[in-house]
């Protein structure tokens, strides 16, 4: 059995190093408030100079590695998270995926006015991709998963306008 990966606890580390990045994917949907479950964290970090020497920092302290191989404990370097490919790693926390872009060619920079800031517990600030944005990635993926999730986020999306 897999132990239940904790995520805040990365999120924190990432607030601690003060990493830009924004949350995509299963747990953005949790945090706009559709029940969903999720096997991992997903974000898209600024590939920017600086805020990558950041996430280096904040992926040592969590004992960050890839997933393939995970014998062979390898570790993401610069050219890794400088490129718009995708990083599955694990970590003592759990599983995080670092995405250089997601959709058709969205990356930080793009995605950053459709990610409002959301305060956690503990004083942890977070960036979380909106609803809207969500739907419009997964619409151009088009994977079957992403097929099934954009029902849910429709729906999330109609219950969140009538509250308005």
């Amino acid at each position: 059995m897999r132990p239940k990966p904790e995520f805040f606890s990365i999120l924190r580390t990432m607030a601690q190093h003060h990493v830009d990045y924004i949350i995509v994917g299963g747990v953005a949907i949790l945090l706009s408030g559709a029940p969903h479950t999720t096997f991992d964290l997903d974000i898209v970090h600024s590939t920017s100079p600086d805020n990558v020497d950041r996430l280096l920092a904040a992926l040592r302290e969590i004992d960050a590695y890839y997933r393939i191989q995970p014998e062979r404990r390898l570790a993401p370097g610069v050219s890794h998270l400088t490129s718009p490919g995708h990083q599955l790693l694990m970590t003592k926390f759990g599983p995080l995926d670092l995405l250089g872009q997601i959709g058709n060619g969205r990356s930080y920079d793009s995605l950053l006015p459709h990610a409002p800031l959301l305060q956690l517990s503990g004083g942890v600030g977070v960036r979380v991709l909106d609803i809207e944005t969500q739907i419009a990635v997964k619409e151009e993926v088009g994977r079957d998963k992403d097929r099934l999730g954009l029902l849910l986020l429709r729906h999330v999306l109609e219950e969140t306008r009538k509250k308005s």
